[in-house]
């Protein structure tokens, strides 16, 4: 409405009224949406504070994830390092023992042939008196 009527006391009551009536109507709404955005931009507030803190509580368990990762890794490395260094210890024990093992072995073994070639040695002795006993029968057995 651009203009009101104008009446014999001034401008036209009615339209006047419904001037203010459409004005009071328009500004309602207006605080109606107004209140109603702010709680959707207050709902909306809330919402990013949720995100934000569920934010940090991922990046902090995040980072405390890969701490523990590292340190996890840690243990493991060391641990590792620790098989392989008592398993080389006992590989180094099992060849000693080995080797010492082997050392007794030669030397019980070149006792052995030394006793053997000792008893061949007394043997061949024996055969030896055996046969000059025998040779000696066997004149004895010509001569007689």
């Amino acid at each position: 409405m651009d203009k009101f009527s104008i009446e014999k006391n001034g401008y036209s009551i009615k339209e006047v009224n419904q001037f203010i009536s459409d004005v009071i109507k328009e500004t309602e709404d207006i605080v109606s949406r107004v209140k109603s955005q702010e709680i959707e931009l207050d709902k909306l507030r809330k919402e990013i504070n949720f995100y934000q803190n569920n934010q940090k509580v991922t990046t902090s368990s995040i980072i405390k994830a890969e701490e523990t990762a590292e340190n996890i890794r840690k243990i493991a490395r060391e641990e590792s390092e620790m098989i392989i260094s008592n398993a080389k210890q006992n590989a180094s024990r099992i060849i000693n023992e080995a080797l010492i093992k082997v050392n007794r072995l030669e030397n019980h073994t070149k006792r052995l042939e030394d006793n053997i070639n000792i008893y061949k040695a007394r043997l061949k002795v024996i055969v030896e008196q055996q046969k000059t006993l025998l040779d000696e029968m066997d004149k004895i057995n010509l001569d007689s």
